[in-house]
């Protein structure tokens, strides 16, 4: 590859990360910090903490739903930071809490920070982003049916599974059910905050009419009856709230705007404005990169003719998925009571502790194209077609793989996106499957991602006990990978009804 046309590539792929992906992760972790800065936060926390004292059912609340929801809107390391950190304050031992929230946040990361990892795999395919999402949409609800029944039987064996199935099942049914309608029907932006909020509703709800008969938990997890606990819970059911509803929805009210707003902005009415002939199609600037637009051909046996590859970056300030966070953020300032000074400072403070990540995640897309215009995963991909027709079952593998290098779904698509797409093609497999499978098959990924293992040890004064914590989640990993495999195999092959057409 010439050497200007490789400089072209990365500098394309570093501008891309900055536009539209770092921008969303900025107002999404703007728009948490907020809450934070204005003492919402511990409301929250109160009020899901006070739905259960059932230590089982406070995993799948803390763990599971608030993570999904946390990891909807920032992402990037968030949620196992929080959650962790929470856990251990209800008194559940660090290496437990670490290794559950882990685990618990397995089925939300595709979709996370407002579909990122979605995004980026759309633009290095060239597949519509939505259509991505709608198959992920068809993978993952099996997952995540399944994690609330896993997570209990980590901590409490198949005796915590026959006491509390019924709630079990409920959270992940209905989470399940709206990550489905909410990535098919909306969009890949909403379907962990929609499915966040759902569960959190219906359990709470379900939790009004039925408790487990025994909430005096005996961990079981390998250990010895206590392990995980260093409190026991008490029996005398959930201990209400200490603030009012009106409070309690006061402090939601940043995620429920972000909710409303980034469905707006995902409607086909409100993106037409800003498409070719649009009313505000002027505000949408598109820029050709030069020494690399339309200078690569891709030809056969990748596709049957000749074809150029395009090189468009688009600045779209108004219509970004992140400018509808931002106002969204802007908003909760006043809702929230934060003031316009301590604003801007959370803003100056949420930039400086991103530099870095925005730094990574510029790079990483800027090697990710390059490997793509060059015709590196191009040439990988003739190489693992030659797997055949087993390769759909390691397709989620390779997402597998790039998580765990990169920590970050959004990375491994960026890598491995373009690869699983032209190998599709090879094996005459349908591409969006297996992109799909390659953000699905990352979320098994993260939880034994170095970065992930790094933040969850350091959110829960584990420090140093890092090999621990892999050794204890790496199995799971492998077996979640495993039934992705299996849904992705049945998908190609049996069930092509399943198929986003």
């Amino acid at each position: 590859m010439p050497i200007d046309m490789a400089f072209a590539a990365a500098g394309y792929g570093f501008i891309y990360g900055l536009w539209p992906i770092a921008w969303i992760i900025v107002a999404a972790v703007f728009l948490y910090k907020l809450t934070v800065a204005s003492g919402q936060f511990d409301i929250i926390r109160s009020s899901v903490i006070s739905i259960t004292d059932d230590q089982r059912l406070q995993v799948l609340l803390i763990g599971f739903f608030f993570g999904a929801l946390l990891e909807g809107a920032a992402g990037f390391g968030a949620p196992v930071a929080i959650t962790g950190a929470l856990l251990v304050g209800l008194g559940f031992k660090p290496l437990y809490a670490a290794g559950l929230c882990l685990i618990a946040n397995t089925a939300p990361v595709a979709f996370g920070a407002l579909g990122v990892p979605i995004l980026v795999a759309g633009q290095v395919t060239g597949i519509d982003p939505f259509h991505i999402g709608a198959m992920a949409g068809r993978q993952l609800p099996f997952l995540s049916v399944l994690v609330p029944f896993w997570l209990v039987a980590m901590m409490d064996g198949w005796k915590g599974v026959k006491e509390t199935w019924p709630a079990a099942l409920v959270a992940g049914g209905s989470f399940a059910v709206t990550q489905f309608f909410t990535s098919n029907y909306i969009g890949p932006e909403l379907p962990d905050i929609t499915s966040a909020l759902v569960s959190i509703v219906s359990l709470a709800l379900f939790l009004k009419v039925w408790r487990p008969k025994n909430t005096e938990t005996a961990i079981s997890m390998g250990q010895s009856a206590g392990a995980m606990v260093v409190n026991k819970p008490s029996s005398g059911g959930p201990v209400p709230s200490e603030y009012s509803l009106g409070q309690i929805i006061r402090a939601w009210s940043p995620f429920l705007i972000l909710t409303v707003l980034v469905t707006i902005w995902t409607m086909k009415p409100f993106k037409a404005l800003f498409a070719p002939g649009g009313a505000f199609y002027s505000l949408v600037i598109n820029f050709q990169i030069p020494h690399l637009h339309q200078q690569v051909l891709k030809a056969a046996p990748i596709v049957a003719q000749p074809t150029p590859m395009d090189a468009v970056f688009k600045f779209d300030p108004l219509s970004a998925g992140g400018t509808a966070i931002f106002i969204a953020a802007i908003i909760s300032i006043f809702i929230l009571g934060v003031g316009i000074k301590k604003g801007i400072g959370v803003f100056a403070e949420t930039l400086i502790s991103l530099k870095w990540p925005i730094l990574s995640i510029g790079m990483v897309l800027a090697f990710a194209f390059v490997t793509n215009y060059s015709g590196m995963s191009t040439t990988l991909a003739l190489v693992l077609a030659g797997t055949g027709v087993m390769f759909p079952f390691f397709s989620p593998f390779l997402g597998w793989l790039g998580v765990f290098l990169t920590g970050s779904d959004t990375s491994s698509n960026a890598l491995f996106g373009s690869l699983q797409s032209t190998t599709a093609q090879q094996i005459n497999v349908s591409d969006t499957l297996l992109v799909a499978a390659n953000t699905s098959g990352g979320v098994t990924g993260k939880m034994i991602s170095p970065q992930s293992i790094a933040v969850a040890c350091a959110a829960t004064g584990m420090v140093g006990r890092e090999s621990e914590l892999f050794r204890y989640t790496v199995k799971h990993s492998l077996i979640f990978a495993s039934v992705i495999g299996v849904i992705t195999l049945l998908q190609a092959y049996v069930f092509t009804g399943m198929l986003v057409s």
